[in-house]
């Protein structure tokens, strides 16, 4: 999809929302109703450690999801020179 396409999709946008209303008692009414439902719960107080730990745990689990899947296949010899374990662990679908 080229740039041109996604602009012009852009300026064609109509919003819906009852706050893009021309009518000014809609657009008040949704205005008190947005307000009282965020007035409801309490606000969530959290530090600056906890914010920077919930984006580097997103941003490592988007990394691993990018790498390819791999599968482990582990060999153990005795003095012998003999297998003394064999594990493959295949990689899971």
């Amino acid at each position: 999809m080229s740039e041109m396409t996604r602009l012009s999709e852009l300026g064609q946008f109509q919003p819906r929302s009852p706050l893009a209303s021309d009518d000014d008692a809609v657009r008040v009414q949704s205005l008190r109703l947005l307000a009282r439902g965020l007035g409801e719960n309490k606000p969530v107080h959290r530090r600056m450690s906890d914010m920077l730990s919930v984006v580097l745990a997103l941003s490592s689990r988007t990394r691993r999801m990018v790498l390819p899947r791999v599968s482990v296949d582990v060999d153990v010899f005795d003095p012998a020179g003999r297998r003394a374990l064999r594990m493959y662990m295949p990689q899971e679908d």
